[in-house]
């Protein structure tokens, strides 16, 4: 018998598949899905592979399968997803292999191992570029320290006795890769089990509203048929979505089937998490998401392959978790851009799911207060059926909204963050002793420093972006690639002493809030206080059960989150997300605003909603503030049309990143010059921009350009895009050009 392998290697010309002799002492082993090591080339040592197709007879002569991996760790229907994944977002079938085995593969699993109450965490030094081109270059020649920086890539803070097992090195090989400045190693405490602090009460199920119920039936009439149905559950924050989630997942757990549950944010997890304990306890519950351990997700992952986890809580990667017998899928607040992949392969979770879904015939239930605009136009083309939640759990009211004009505040003299009605707002919410959310999406204390002589801003030496001040560490840092600096005291150009910060951060909020409330208690939530395992929890707890007075915090506040004492929630800066070089800063806008909005007044308390803004005319801003969806949506979708952008159409970014400026810049035209030429020969119906550099045109020391494609994504499309792949080989091949291509089918932003 003959297998056929797909190697573990991201290079391009190895993404096809290999013929292999299957001896006959691992017949019994080997099937379609398992982990191979066969020799390649003249490589000493074997190289990791997947069997793809399995076959009688081979045109070559062959070499044999060295050893075959007992454990099943994927199947054919995983195969069959890779091939279609690798297909559609133009990478290897073994980037999407890669994704659905568990975090950790090793011939020996050492399953149960004793707790330790401290442990040493392994964390990358380098970006994943800068280690990339190491290996390419030989800089790094050990396949030893190869794999251990491969895996590393792959498993955010490792402990070093993981590390040691699941890539096979030894800790001579981590001090040698310390010791050269590629990772760090730090001692933390450690527990296996995610679920072990907690400790939460039963509860049952409610009782649905009328709307709650006909939408809980029509779910529930396609779970029966056995049929795939994509449904979309568009209710107003606080309508009480999760209660009809907890309720078809019970369904789904009665029929002994298993449920995915998707939610965006790691911070929404715990929330999520609680609530799904309390209501069928943590026996049947297994959660994926990036800030558990190695081996707590190997844990976890292996909970739901044995089938004793039947349902499924995680963040865009738990869609590939390796579950029998779906029954239903559900992706809350899947309007959110966490839920695209920015890395390859740059798949979007919603179209993974739709697939499965389609794949094991089962319902795809996708719930949002903002839904994107893309699935709110599917319903409307019949293509989804919209099911609508009108009303506030609990007869709950929403929140009354108001506008400020910052730039009248500015004519009356208000120059602090806070505006003379949101201000009096907070002192009469502390008084009441009622709570406060503050929305900045901004981190940091100031988003540039400037020599107010000569104009220079201080840019970040990696990438063509300012720097952002930290007050708390006194450092300068670059939110893309983690440069970072000392706060400077003269211009690196005039050497002037006149340094002044701009703009502001959610540091600088902390600070002004409590000179301006000293009496308040609170508490910051940004990427920079939440960098901690379990410290979104922590905090999101201290702010529910410790009388805090005021939260501060980026988008990670805005979505979800139920706090029934919040009866204020204050936008500091509405127009940040309105000021992006995006098609879709207006529909962000709208979705952020009317999110945040969502968090006021959810019990029975009225609540109030305060939006600074510079542009009080935005016309999502305007929707936001009545909280009208289907008003911002008849608005937007016509803009759409008449500018030909999604869901009217789909974009491709061919993305080209290179050290050299000059070499970037000709392989970015002599790609255009290909394509122009194909669009005119073979009159393509697409629309093609000319190659220009991006918005941000550097960053981690590659010069970045694009090509802009609009057109219906299908078949003919791939074809051409891999026409332009096959072109881009023959340049660098033939010009020995260091350039990365990457395609960016749909891409959140074109920044």
């Amino acid at each position: 018998m003959i297998a056929e392998v797909i190697l573990n290697s991201n290079a391009k010309q190895l993404n096809r598949v290999f013929d292999y002799k299957i001896p006959e002492t691992l017949a019994s082993k080997i099937k379609i899905g398992s982990r191979v090591f066969v020799p390649f080339s003249n490589r000493k040592e074997p190289e990791e592979g997947f069997v793809v197709n399995i076959k009688e007879n081979s045109e070559y002569k062959l070499k044999e399968i060295v050893k075959a991996d007992e454990t099943e760790y994927i199947n054919e229907k995983n195969i069959n997803l890779s091939k279609w994944m690798a297909r559609r977002y133009f990478c290897n079938v073994s980037d999407c292999i890669k994704l659905m085995l568990p975090p950790g593969t090793t011939t020996k699993i050492i399953e149960n191992r004793v707790k330790e109450k401290n442990a040493s965490f392994v964390y990358l030094k380098k970006d994943a570029e800068d280690i990339e081109e190491a290996i390419e270059n030989k800089k790094i020649k050990s396949e030893k320290q190869i794999r251990a920086l491969q895996f590393l890539l792959e498993n955010e803070g490792v402990i070093v006795t993981d590390l040691e097992m699941f890539a096979d090195v030894t800790r001579s090989v981590l001090n040698t890769l310390k010791k050269n400045g590629y990772i760090e190693i730090i001692e933390k405490q450690v527990e296996r089990n995610p679920f072990v602090n907690k400790n939460i009460k039963k509860d049952k199920d409610l009782i649905l509203t009328e709307e709650q119920q006909n939408a809980y039936d029509t779910i529930c009439e396609a779970i029966d048929d056995h049929l795939f149905s994509e449904f979309l559950l568009f209710g107003i924050t606080g309508s009480g979505k999760t209660e009809v989630y907890l309720q078809l997942i019970e369904n789904i757990l009665k029929q002994g089937k298993t449920s995915i549950m998707l939610v965006p944010e790691i911070s929404l997890t715990p929330q999520t998490v609680d609530r799904f304990i309390s209501r069928f306890g943590e026996e049947k519950i297994a959660i994926l998401h990036s800030k558990l351990s190695v081996g707590e997700r190997y844990d976890q992952w292996n909970k739901i392959r044995e089938g004793k986890a039947k349902i499924v809580i995680g963040a865009r990667s738990a869609i590939f978790a390796p579950v029998s017998d779906l029954g239903i899928i559900i992706i809350d607040e899947e309007h959110d851009v966490s839920y695209k992949s920015e890395t390859t392969p740059r798949y979007h979770t919603k179209e993974v799911a739709r697939y499965l879904a389609k794949e094991n015939n089962v319902p795809l239930v996708l719930g949002s207060a903002t839904p994107d605009l893309d699935s709110y136009y599917r319903t409307q083309k019949q293509e989804t059926t919209l099911l609508e939640l009108n009303k506030r759990a609990n007869n709950a009211r929403l929140p009354n909204v108001e506008i400020v004009d910052l730039r009248q505040e500015l004519q009356e003299g208000n120059k602090t963050m806070i505006s003379g009605k949101l201000h009096k707002a907070i002192k009469e919410n502390i008084e009441n002793k009622k709570q406060t959310i503050l929305f900045l999406n901004r981190r940091g204390f100031s988003t540039f420093v400037m020599c107010r002589d000569c104009g220079n801003t201080i840019k970040c030496k990696n990438c063509d972006i300012t720097l952002t001040y930290h007050a708390s560490t006194k450092k300068l840092k670059c939110h893309y690639c983690g440069y970072e600096i000392s706060m400077v005291k003269e211009c690196p150009e005039c050497h002037s002493k006149n340094i002044k910060h701009f703009g502001a951060g959610t540091q600088k909020l902390e600070e002004q809030i409590k000179l301006l409330f000293p009496e308040a208690k609170t508490i910051r939530m940004d990427i920079d206080t939440v960098s901690k395992k379990n410290s979104h929890e922590k905090i999101l707890n201290q702010f529910k059960n410790e009388n805090i007075d005021i939260l501060i915090g980026t988008q990670m506040v805005v979505k979800g989150h139920h706090f029934p004492n919040v009866t204020l929630v204050g936008v500091i800066a509405a127009d940040s997300s309105l000021n992006l070089d995006d098609f879709k800063a207006n529909e962000k806008t709208f979705q952020l605003l009317t999110q945040v909005a969502g968090r006021a007044g959810r019990e029975n308390m009225p609540g109030k909603v305060i939006i600074q803004t510079y542009n009080p005319d935005n016309f999502s801003i305007e929707c936001s503030k009545k909280q009208d969806y289907k008003l911002f949506y008849n608005t937007e979708i016509l803009i759409r049309k008449q500018l030909k952008y999604p869901p009217f159409c789909d974009i491709i970014v061919i993305g080209i990143n290179s050290e050299n400026e000059q070499e970037g810049n000709r392989i970015t035209k002599n790609l255009h010059t290909y394509l122009k030429n194909r669009v005119l020969q073979e009159n393509l119906g697409i629309i093609l921009y000319k190659g220009m550099p991006a918005p941000i045109d550097k960053i981690k020391n590659k010069y970045r350009f694009r090509i802009i494609i609009k057109c219906k994504f299908d078949d003919s499309m791939i074809g051409i895009i891999n026409d332009v792949l096959s072109e881009y080989q023959k340049m660098k091949e033939s010009k020995n050009i260091k350039n990365r291509v990457i395609i960016d089918l749909n891409p959140n932003n074109l920044m």
